[in-house]
């Protein structure tokens, strides 16, 4: 009788620590929405004023706001206001506008933080997504947080991987922008 009342008090253990188990283990969640863009950036490098959408604002001492400085743009603050298309393509139907700031803050690495916006004004989608994060530049893929929204994407919150589509010197590059919401209102 003793037997039978351990072994059925060990399965009842063993099915709580199980259930316990289960809860406490992540769950893997699935995106509210998904969404790809990509932003198109110009910097102004001295020549292209009439095309330029972005420009360095702050250099350090030893650089300018024409021309990125040495040592990974170390100190360089540059701010933007970039077109957003649905494909890779410049000539694209923007259906909105990137526009923030990025600074290259770390001398021994090619590395930037960013801070920007999407701003939507297509007829398909109105209001802004806020993103903030690291940006390491040699890495394939990199992830930034999507720290709020408004309108369509009211307090949303998620990630955005970015990586980097094209890079034509210092003065053009495209992003590919993959957002995936986690918070969807």
């Amino acid at each position: 009788m003793a037997a039978a009342v351990a072994a059925v008090l060990i399965g009842v253990l063993l099915i709580i620590g199980s259930s316990a188990a289960a809860e406490a283990a992540p769950r893997r969640r699935r995106p509210c929405k998904r969404m790809v863009f990509y932003f198109h950036d110009i910097l102004y490098n001295g020549k292209n004023a009439g095309n330029a959408t972005a420009a360095i604002v702050a250099a350090p001492a030893w650089g300018n706001t024409t021309i990125l400085s040495g040592q990974n743009h170390f100190g360089d603050v540059v701010v933007f206001d970039d077109p957003i298309t649905r494909d890779n393509n410049l000539h694209s139907p923007a259906v909105g506008r990137a526009q923030g700031m990025y600074l290259y803050d770390k001398k021994e690495i090619f590395t930037a933080w960013l801070g920007f916006s999407f701003v939507f004004n297509s007829t398909e989608l109105k209001g802004s997504l806020t993103f903030a994060g690291a940006d390491p530049l040699m890495n394939k893929t990199r992830d930034v947080s999507v720290i709020g929204g408004t309108g369509d994407f009211f307090m949303a919150r998620g990630i955005a991987t970015l990586s980097t589509d094209a890079f034509e010197g210092e003065v053009y590059f495209r992003l590919c922008t993959d957002i995936k919401l986690y918070e969807c209102w």
